[in-house]
């Protein structure tokens, strides 16, 4: 099953990626989104994208992998502020925080 789960993340890490560096208004209905329905997004693809992270069970510790996640988003934010089309927002990075803390919260391990 780690397997099937660390084929899922990395996957999602370069569709996420590569949804990040494309024009918005190339996507779907994404170039229409308000600036809640954007963060939005933001929360629910870090959620989701720690949650497959911890389920593959990596043998490092999930700090490690969670702190590697926030730098990924970090890393396309930084991208975004050299991108004509795209924009660099600190809310992206507060939605993404967001995230990947309440997946942290429902996979923590109880001692």
């Amino acid at each position: 099953m780690k397997t099937l789960y660390r084929n899922i993340f990395f996957i999602s890490l370069v569709i996420i990626m590569w949804l990040s560096v494309v024009p918005a208004s190339d996507i779907p209905n994404i170039a229409a989104l308000n600036f809640l329905t954007d963060k939005a997004i933001h929360f629910l693809i870090f959620l989701y994208l720690s949650s497959i992270g911890i389920l593959c069970r990596f043998k490092f510790s999930d700090i490690v992998l969670l702190m590697a996640i926030f730098s990924f988003g970090l890393v396309i934010e930084i991208i975004h502020f050299y991108h004509p089309y795209r924009y660099f927002e600190l809310a992206d990075l507060g939605a993404n925080s967001l995230g990947i803390l309440l997946a942290s919260f429902i996979f923590q391990k109880k001692d």
